[in-house]
């Protein structure tokens, strides 16, 4: 069963967003995403300072199956991506909500959030 943390955000595009309480917006791709994807071998993340729209792609994952774009969750200023990954992409499969997180986003609107799915709402949209 992938795991789906409840408090985060979901976009049909499986990506996750959380809400920091700095008010950031951190993204990643969703438990269901990296194991339908397999191994996970590259990570093609946005440039720092990059102004990202909601549902626009943003980067791109590789794994041994497929290559498949990122979307931003919602619209805002790249503040921090995650370098590890560039090293280490098999950290996404190891820890997809923690330690395999993609970039961090001063959101422009963070109301947008509200039109992502809660958690249960993304376990309807993955059971099938």
């Amino acid at each position: 069963m992938n795991e789906t943390p409840e408090g985060i955000y979901y976009a049909e595009s499986h990506e996750w967003a959380r809400l920091e309480e700095n008010g950031q917006v951190t993204v990643g791709i969703t438990d269901f995403a990296q194991d339908a994807l397999g191994d996970i071998v590259y990570v093609e993340l946005p440039q720092m300072g990059e102004l990202l729209q909601a549902s626009v792609e943003a980067g791109v994952v590789e794994s041994v199956k497929a290559a498949s774009d990122i979307y931003a969750p919602v619209s805002g200023v790249v503040v921090a991506v995650n370098q590890s990954l560039e090293d280490a992409p098999e950290a996404v499969n190891a820890d997809a909500y923690g330690d395999g997180w993609f970039f961090a986003l001063e959101p422009s609107d963070v109301g947008e959030l509200e039109d992502l799915r809660d958690a249960g709402a993304y376990r309807e949209l993955v059971a099938d």
